[in-house]
This record gives structure tokens, sequence and C-alpha cells, in this order.
């Protein structure tokens, strides 16, 4: 059996780099070598099964020990009288194709001396691993041959050692070998050998500098683009250190490992670039909504920033942990268990934020505004994340949970354009019929006459015959949305009204019962008989108005009063 190293298999290549970095490789190697030290060996190199004809190999390459690595080459195709400069040779050039390409896994190995009979390979063949090349994949095979003494042991295969010079020359050092002295590539530490340390702090030094330099650049396009710099300058080098990194032909386990490492990297600079430009666009939005006074809604932005924040490091962190190739799948189920579990023990806090969130967004009411609520009046001064703060007329402050409040039918006061003026007066039964149209004229010329009045809609009518009295209805709107001045502009009309019933000489009916005795002045007949005539006169003049009014009529009426009228402390 056999595995070729993947470098999506990041965790693995992770942990051994780690065990090597610590010295953990060769203790690993003793302990394997330990735990078949007390099995015979016939062969003194440990060649009678395949597992540890392998191992024998790799050790010896990691130790620079050629000549010794060339005994465990199957030489039979090399011409006799080279084997002894041609096999140390080959097999330093075969280690060196084997690091680049294919990282054996010694456990996948038979440990059995007639090796791995369910493989489909014959019975004296044992695969140790495939190099894929440009020309397709090359197998690298292990043979149980016979030694001098015609002991079978195993080797690596004369047919994979024949295609070593062809391999070293897609896989191997190249121009480096032929100009590098031989202690650049012999010596290593942790799989790394003495130039490739070299070339890393080349390549490290190349990307920082690099990435100063564009960011630099790039910082001077204004504050947004300062406030990424950090981020990009990160995600730059990365990419830098990445592309350098490929050059150096580094043995599989550590370019795996440092793959593994420029992706959690590459994950941190993008993640801290999202979250710079959440505090961008989290400062711009609080800008505006200062700016369209809407203060309440700071709160929510600064909350929903802190909520991105968390979640893009969540994900990241996430995404980190799936390119070390851990299974996130239990810990995303966690999650969900344990947010189910916070949103039940949390349900109203949680639903008083969302009250409060509809509240700001929604926005049927702001700070500042004047409205009721239920069967409560009052000025709006805080809408908060939990509760929205209210103070009522009798000046306390009421403080309501966001999610009841915003369930409320609220009535904004505030948001009126205008105010709404209706009242309904009653005129006595003695009054006469011309003497009721005198006073509907004149309210109408009222009420169209006043510059506080709205002209659409501005109308009295007469709407019943009371048990008492013969009722008037007054509808019309004062252009205004301020109370006070609402309540001065309907004092002012209802005094003008009392004086307009009273100059038509007829009077305000009231409910009584009262049974009393004694001279009654009655009605003004001077008065009553100017009303008369000059109902007379527009009926004459086809100008009574009644139902309705000529334009020219309203036109001459419109805005002719005094508001505030004279003698008034504020008249003009």
């Amino acid at each position: 059996m056999h595995t070729l190293w993947r470098t999506t298999s990041g965790l693995q290549g992770m942990a051994l780099f780690l065990m090597l970095a610590v010295g953990f490789g060769s203790a690993l190697v003793t302990g394997a070598q330990e735990q078949r030290a007390s099995e015979p060996y016939a062969d003194e190199l440990k060649r009678d099964v395949p597992r540890t004809a392998m191992r024998g190999y790799l050790e010896a390459g990691r130790a620079g020990n050629y000549a010794l690595a060339a005994a465990y080459l199957d030489l039979r195709e090399v011409p006799p009288a080279t084997r002894g400069q041609r096999g140390p040779v080959l097999a330093r050039q075969l280690k060196a194709v084997l690091d680049r390409t294919l990282w054996v896994d010694l456990d996948s190995l038979s440990e059995a001396p007639e090796g791995d009979r369910e493989d489909g390979l014959p019975a004296k063949r044992d695969l140790v691993g495939t190099v894929e090349t440009a020309k397709g994949p090359v197998p690298v095979y292990l043979d149980r041959v016979r030694r001098e003494d015609g002991r079978p042991i195993w080797k690596i295969a004369s047919a994979t050692v024949s295609r070593v010079p062809v391999l070293y020359a897609e896989f191997g050092y190249g121009p480096l070998a032929e100009y590098l002295p031989a202690v650049f590539f012999d010596v290593r530490f942790l799989e790394v050998q003495l130039w490739q340390w070299i070339g890393l702090l080349a390549v490290v030094a190349t990307a920082v500098a690099l990435s100063w330099l564009a960011t630099a650049v790039i910082g001077q396009l204004g504050p947004a683009a300062r406030s990424a710099t950090g981020p990009l300058r990160l995600l730059i080098a990365v990419s830098l250190f990445a592309a350098g990194t490929y050059t150096l032909e580094l043995a599989v386990p550590v370019q795996a490992f440092f793959a593994g490492l420029q992706k959690a990297l590459a994950v941190v600079a993008v993640t801290w670039l999202i979250v710079r430009a959440i505090d961008v666009a989290a400062r711009a939005m609080e800008t505006r909504l200062i700016a369209r006074e809407q203060a309440s809604a700071v709160s929510i932005v600064a909350l929903g920033r802190r909520t991105m924040k968390v979640l893009a490091s969540g994900l990241a962190g996430l995404a980190i942990l799936q390119n070390l190739g851990i299974d996130v799948t239990g810990v995303l189920a966690g999650l969900g268990i344990g947010g189910l579990a916070v949103a039940l023990a949390a349900q109203k806090t949680v639903e008083n934020l969302f009250g409060g969130v509809t509240l700001i967004a929604d926005q049927p009411v702001r700070v500042g505004d004047f409205c009721r609520f239920g069967d409560k009046i009052g000025t709006v001064e805080e809408v908060g994340l939990r509760s929205t703060r209210v103070r009522t007329l009798d000046r306390t402050v009421v403080s309501i949970p966001n999610a009841a409040f915003s369930a409320m039918q609220l009535e904004n006061y505030s948001k009126r354009d205008r105010m709404w003026f209706r009242h309904r007066i009653g005129l006595r039964y003695e009054t006469t019929p011309d003497q009721l149209r005198y006073v509907l004229v004149e309210l109408k010329k009222l009420l169209t006459a006043h510059p506080k009045v709205h002209p659409d809609p501005a109308r009295p009518r007469f709407v019943g015959l009371g048990a008492c009295s013969l009722d008037i209805e007054i509808f019309a709107y004062v252009a205004t949305n301020d109370y006070d001045e609402f309540l001065a502009v309907q004092e002012d009309l209802l005094l003008r009204i009392m004086d307009l019933v009273r100059a038509s000489g007829t009077g305000f009916a009231f409910p009584s019962q009262t049974i009393y005795a004694g001279a009654d002045a009655g009605l003004d007949p001077e008065a009553t008989r100017r009303a008369e005539e000059q109902v007379r006169e527009w009926r004459a003049a086809n100008a009574l108005g009644l139902p309705y009014f000529r334009a020219e009529q309203l036109a001459a009426w419109r805005g002719v009063l005094d508001y505030p009228p004279k003698g008034s402390a504020i008249h003009a």
C-alpha cells in the first residue's frame, strides 16, 4: 500500500513539521526501531521486509551517507565497474526527487518478508508510491532480490533506479548543483537544506520589503486606503512568500507546512481587511445618522459592527481549522446547540434587542417626539437596545421594553403637518333661518380669511336639529405642528366665533331644565332686521353662497383678517 502526500492535507504536514522542529522525527524513527529491536534480522541492513528496507534508505539519506543508501538500491542495471561511484550519486538523486514529490508513509508498507500479497502486483514487488511527472506517473517499487549469498532481501527496484536520472532532471536542483558546494545540499535541519534556509531568509526579506513599499504607495490614496495598509501589507507579503517558496524545491512535508501556514495567514489578512472595512463603513454610517439627527441609531450601528466583527472572526477561525485538515462539522454542531441554548435562555433579551432594531430602523418615533403610547402621552427621551424611555406629562420617566413598545399603537404628534380644529356649536331655537345663514356665511368668511387656517378643507355646516339647539359643525386645519401655537390660534378662532354669533343677533343654546319666570328681553329686533336684510341682499344678488361659495368670493375673503388681532400684545 502507498500514500501520495498531498499538499491539501495541511494537518499532516504541519504535525510532521512540528515534530521535526522539536526533534521528534528522529525519536519516532528510533521508537519504531526499538519496537522491532527484539525481532531477528538476517540481513545486517534490515532489508528483510519492505518497511525496514525503505526506512533504512531514508535514514541513510537523511544522514547524508549516500554510500550506505546505495546499498538499498538494486544496481543490477549499472555496470559493475561503476557501481561504487554511480551508486551514491543515484541514491542522492533519488532522495532529492522523493523529498520534492513523495512523502513515504512507512506504516503503509508491509512487514512481511513476502511483501503485500493483496496489492495486485507480482509476488516479489511492492509499491512505495507514485511520482507525478510532466509525462505521467512514475511508480516507485521495492523488489525482493537475492544478495550474494542467495538470501532474499528487499531493495528499491532496478526499474525505478533506471528512471532516477530522468526524474532528477525534472525535480532535481538544476544548475544549483553545479555551482554550489555539496555542503549546501548535505547540511540540513528539519528537512530543510542549507541553501534552502538561505533562500527562505531571502524570500522573507524580499516579501517584507516589497509589501512595505506597495502599501506605502497605496496609503497615499486616502484615509480609507491608509486604514487598510496593515492587512494589505500582510496579504502582499504572504503572496510573495508563497511564490518564492515554490522556487526553493522544498521537501514535501516542509512545502505542505508552508502551504498551510500561508493559507492561514491569508485568511487572517482577508479577515483583518474585512474588519477594517466594517470599521470604515460603521464610522461613515454613524456620521450620516448624526447629520440626520438620528443619534439613537448610533448604538445599533455599534452593536452591528461588533457582531459582524465577531462573525467574521469566527468564520476565519473555522476556515483556518478546515485548511489545517480539522473536521469542523462537530464544531459547527456544537456552536448550533450552544447558540440554541443561549437563545432560549435569553429569549426576552433577544426579543427586546430586535424590538429596538425595529424601532430604530422603522422610526415610528424618534428622540424628542411627543407621542401617545397605549393610554399614556409623553416625550421620547431615549431609544436603547433593551428599552425605550418616555417622559410623561406629569414629568415622570416610563421605561417600556422595546418588544412591548414596538407592538403598541404609537400616535406620533410630532409628525403632524397640521392640527385639527373641530368644534360643534349650538344656537338657540329662536334663531331664524336667515340668522342661521348669516352665521354660516360669517363662519366661512372667518375660516377663509384667517391666515393660520388651511383653506382645504375649511367648512362650517348646519348639521342637525339637536334636542335643545341648532347644531353647526366647524371643521378646519390649523397650519402648524406646534401645540402651543395651535392653542393660541384656536383661542382666537373661538373668540371671533363668539363675536360673530353675538353680531348675528342670536345666542348659544345650552341644555337646561331650569324653570323660571321673569321678563325676557328676547331677541334683538334691530340685529335681527340687519341680519335678515343682509341675507335678502345676498339672495337678490345670487351671492348667498349656500350650500357652496363661488371661488371669487373665497378669494376676496382669504387672509383679510388681522392675526394676531388688533389690540393683541404681539400684533404687528
